[in-house]
């Protein structure tokens, strides 16, 4: 059995190309490449998009949150020799569902399962948490390009 291992937010720089204000993964807890992955968004007021959405009742975009869970994804995916110096995009998103408000102040527990690998593809459950609620989950596929 593998050890998990963590990251901090210098590693996950190191491997995902996302910067302020759209890295949105702060810390990965656990990880055991190929398998699995556990991390972290700590959210604040000065997040930009809680300026917006909405002035009067701020919460988390829920894209946003599928794009966090995508990034925690990618940051175990990047470990592996395979893909390093890929960039992962987008290939689909099945059975999204939201289940309660994300705001400022929350902490979204984030987790994902790889479930299949074909090539460039790769596919994972992946579900955000707040307070041990489920706030988010989703079925995901992403697909690793080279980067431009």
């Amino acid at each position: 059995m593998t050890e998990p291992k963590s990251m901090d937010i210098e590693q996950i720089m190191e491997l995902l190309p996302h910067r302020y204000p759209f890295l949105l993964v702060d810390r990965v807890t656990e990880y055991v490449p190929g398998e699995y992955v556990k991390g972290y968004k700590n959210l604040t007021f000065n997040e930009p998009f809680f300026q917006g959405h909405f002035p009067d009742c701020p919460i988390m975009p829920g894209v946003l949150q599928i794009e966090a869970l995508a990034q925690l994804c990618s940051a175990m995916v990047f470990t592996l020799p395979q893909y390093q110096g890929k960039l992962g995009v987008f290939a689909g998103i099945d059975k999204a569902r939201f289940k309660r408000v994300v705001k400022p102040g929350d902490r979204l527990d984030m987790e994902a399962t790889f479930t299949k690998a074909k090539g460039p593809l790769i596919m994972a459950h992946a579900r955000g948490l707040v307070d041990g609620q489920l706030a988010v989950e989703v079925d995901m596929m992403v697909s690793l390009v080279q980067k431009p």
